[in-house]
């Protein structure tokens, strides 16, 4: 068979017709199924062949060792990686005597379908065993929305052409065997067999395990049951093992007849509660899932996505492959973060072991903004379970001398995981990102309760942790030394623009929030004084800028380093962390991702318009984009600046960046920052959606290559309806209420419900050149 070397456009489905064994593990991370709690890779029904087997629940992992050339204090001493959990996907067929396996006698054809709509799974296959039986196979997979606790899949198997034996074995798989991913022979060591036995039940068509971690004590588990439908008598059992059990249904089936076999799976997992609770809790979440039924089950999936899609589609007329990788990476957003509540959205989501399953920064700045807009209540949860860890990032930051808390750069549970403190400890900007997060959540919804109860501890004691971490010099000016922005390749600078931008806000917000909820604020010690303390530090934050060269320092002296050697860089050698000493990569100018201009983006009022087009210029040259999360950020610039091809390419390389697996690492999960970046782009950049201090205003612009671009924002609980063609923008309200002012490229605009409000676009004057970026690291799309 052949297959394209990318999946089919088509606006709400991405189509595998085909299978290309090499390609698999991109595949089970493109096909992942999650709803935020459960997570579930695309591999094969029957589980071999596989890339990287995986299932697992959002939080639920092992710790083990950090290891250090040398120690140092303050160090953390033990990491967390997310593990692979009892499988509940396998669903293994024999036909006669033969295994399906795609490796052996003939594919005929196979097929798999994400739908974006359906919120489904679909595998079709036709295949010949060496014997000479031809089968065809279907399955379809959820991962529910509306039961947390719930994965289910239906399976049929039918003879073509002549009658078989047909015997299909449902399985769940503890500790099963791993590609070797971890390099440390002690992490392997933990990770190969994470689960304790403790418990094993089988009964009728249903069984259950129960296991625990060996390190981090977590108690888990998992359980299917079954609804079979054959016309034939079938002879049915399930047997379980500590590791293993297997319900079994074997009967023979005539031409036309078909086996229908239902599998419904539940999880629980708990630090606290006891064993005979998961179990209870499992056996209940299955129950109910019978109620459902599959039908039901299939009902509720579509519903919850129907409401999801009205509020969340964004439309992209002119470009079909943009519009079905927006829609793809709408989807997997959702899917990090539906039903994580009060637990973490990492990096990754729940669809592969990349990163250790941990969250970063990148949740607070690139996720939640799009769920903000889009589905608050899961950008709320998020948020909420900072709040959860709050005590951790207090002990944190006094083992280092600070005041307030101290978030850590990468966790699971709460506790700093970064064994390389430059690009961990010292990357303070994530406070400011997680003050940012509430911020912005309470500016678009209006939910004082949340303020009041939320926000409002986060913003005090990261302002503290700001105004202990900085200090005012002899000129009196706020200045934050030694840390490292958004940027890895530049690391414990001074003065970092982001940084001190986003401290500057988080420090105005928090003293905002002592006069709003005095109450709070004095239960956490907070007064009068210690806010105007922190108006004091914001009012004086230090910006470093080069008056030579009329652009800002992305940190202090940052201008004044050597240049890279862009020429000289043969390609091979990207990313170049890879490949160079970060000693070397310190010390120049290069940019790994967008600092300064994202900085821009997020604090485009503390610049000018002219300053903006000369930074993006600037620092333009210098970003190679060995992260993931430069090429939105440098779309939305790009976009605002004028130079509307160029924010094409990089919105683009942001939407496409798994689809077409551009950074060759998509096997490992997809990409959760850009496929929300690819909103950002698209929204915040040819929308020129801006939320500066809860104002919400737009200055729309579209490449030539667009005819239309439509969207929906969540706005204090109703609707805001943008549509956008190359001559004016429309904006219309949804909901009962009374009217909101935003704002139209400068121009107030008032918003009655239902009534449509069209402006004019005036058109895109850049100030500056198209700019220059370096040597063989041009936007992925430029010139197709």
């Amino acid at each position: 068979m052949t297959i394209s070397t990318r999946y089919p456009v088509e606006p709400w489905a991405v189509r595998e017709a085909g299978l290309r064994l090499e390609q698999l593990a991109q595949s089970e991370s493109i096909f992942a199924l999650s709803n935020g709690h459960i997570g579930m890779r695309g591999n094969l029904d029957e589980g071999e062949p596989h890339g990287i087997p995986g299932s697992y629940l959002n939080s639920f992992f092992e710790s083990r060792p950090l290891p250090y050339a040398e120690a140092g204090y303050g160090y953390p001493e033990a990491g967390q990686t997310i593990i692979n959990v009892t499988n509940g996907k396998l669903i293994r067929l024999l036909v006669d005597d033969s295994p399906f396996d795609v490796r052996y006698g003939t594919l005929i054809e196979h097929e798999r379908v994400l739908d974006l709509r359906a919120g489904v799974l679909r595998r079709d296959a036709e295949w010949v065993s060496p014997a000479g039986r031809r089968v065809r196979v279907s399955s379809t997979r959820l991962v529910s929305f509306t039961q947390r606790a719930i994965a289910a899949i239906l399976y049929e198997v039918e003879p073509v052409d002549e009658a078989a034996r047909i015997i299909v074995q449902s399985e769940l798989v503890a500790n099963e065997d791993l590609p070797r991913l971890a390099k440390d022979p002690r992490v392997a060591a933990i990770l190969d067999s994470p689960l304790e036995q403790v418990e094993h039940y089988a009964h009728e068509m249903s069984a259950t395990l129960l296991h625990r971690t060996r390190a981090s004590g977590l108690r888990m588990a998992a359980a299917m049951d079954h609804t079979i439908e054959v016309p034939n008598p079938a002879r049915c059992g399930t047997v379980a093992q500590p590791d293993w059990a297997r319900t079994t249904v074997a009967t023979k089936l005539s031409v036309g007849e078909r086996l229908r076999l239902i599998k419904f799976v539940a999880y629980g997992w708990s630090s606290q509660r006891s064993m005979p609770s998961l179990r209870d809790q499992v056996q209940g979440a299955l129950s109910g899932a019978h109620v459902t039924g599959w039908d039901g089950l299939l009902a509720a999936q579509r519903e919850y996505l129907d409401d999801f899609w009205k509020h969340a589609d964004v439309e992209v007329g002119g470009d079909a492959e943009v519009q079905q990788a927006v829609r793809f990476s709408m989807y997997h957003v959702l899917q990090s973060g539906a039903r994580a509540e009060g637990r973490a959205i990492a990096s990754k989501g729940l669809t592969g072991p990349g990163y250790d399953g941990h969250t970063f920064w990148d949740t607070e700045m690139f996720v939640l903004p799009v769920l903000t807009y889009t589905k608050p209540k899961a950008a709320a949860d998020a948020i909420r379970w900072r709040l959860s860890t709050i005590n951790l990032a207090r002990e944190h930051a006094k083992t280092l001398g600070l005041a307030g808390a101290a978030f850590p750069w990468r966790t699971l549970r709460g506790q700093e995981c970064s064994a390389y403190w430059p690009a961990g400890t010292a990357a303070f900007h994530i406070n400011a990102d997680i003050a940012e997060a509430a911020v912005r959540y309470v500016n678009a919804t209006g939910d004082t309760d949340f303020d009041r109860d939320v926000a409002t501890e986060l913003l005090i004691e990261t302002a503290r942790l700001w105004r202990s971490l900085g200090h005012h010099d002899a000129a009196g000016r706020f200045r934050i030394p030694g840390v490292t922005g958004p940027d890895e390749y530049s690391a414990v600078a001074d003065d970092n623009v982001y940084t001190n931008l986003m401290a500057q806000r988080n420090l105005r917000a928090a003293a905002a929030a002592v006069f709003r909820h005095p109450e709070v604020a004095r239960s956490l010690g907070a007064d009068p004084e210690e806010a105007a303390a922190w108006r004091d530090a914001a009012e004086s934050v230090y910006l470093p800028f080069n008056d030579e060269l009329g652009v800002h320092e992305q940190s202090m002296n940052f201008t004044s380093h050597a240049e890279w050697d862009f020429a000289g860089t043969e390609p091979e050698r990207y990313p170049l962390l890879l490949h160079f000493p970060y000693f070397d990569l310190y010390r120049k100018q290069i940019v790994k991702q967008a600092d300064l201009v994202l900085a821009m983006h997020w604090r485009g009022d503390a610049f000018t318009p002219e300053q903006k087009a000369r930074n993006f210029a600037y620092y333009e040259r210098l970003t190679v984009r060995d992260s993931s999360l430069s090429a939105c950020t440098q779309a939305v610039l790009a976009a605002e600046v004028g130079h509307l091809a160029l924010a094409r390419d990089y919105m683009a390389e942001a939407a496409l960046l798994d689809l077409q697996d551009l950074h060759k690492n998509t096997r490992d999960g997809v990409h959760m920052a850009s496929l929300a970046g690819a909103w950002l782009a698209l929204v915040a950049g040819f929308g020129g959606m801006r939320d500066h201090d809860g104002e919400l205003t737009f200055a729309p612009r579209l490449p030539e290559e667009f005819s239309r671009l439509a969207f929906t924002v969540q706005w204090h609980g109703r609707s805001v309806t943008v549509v956008i063609n190359a001559e004016k923008a429309g904006y219309t309200l949804h909901g009962d209420g009374d009217s909101i002012s935003i704002a139209h490229h400068g121009e107030p605009v008032e918003l009655a419900p239902g009534v449509e409000e069209v402006r004019p676009i005036p058109p895109a004057n850049p100030t500056t050149p198209v700019p220059e970026q370096p040597v063989g690291r041009l936007p992925a799309r430029r010139g197709r």
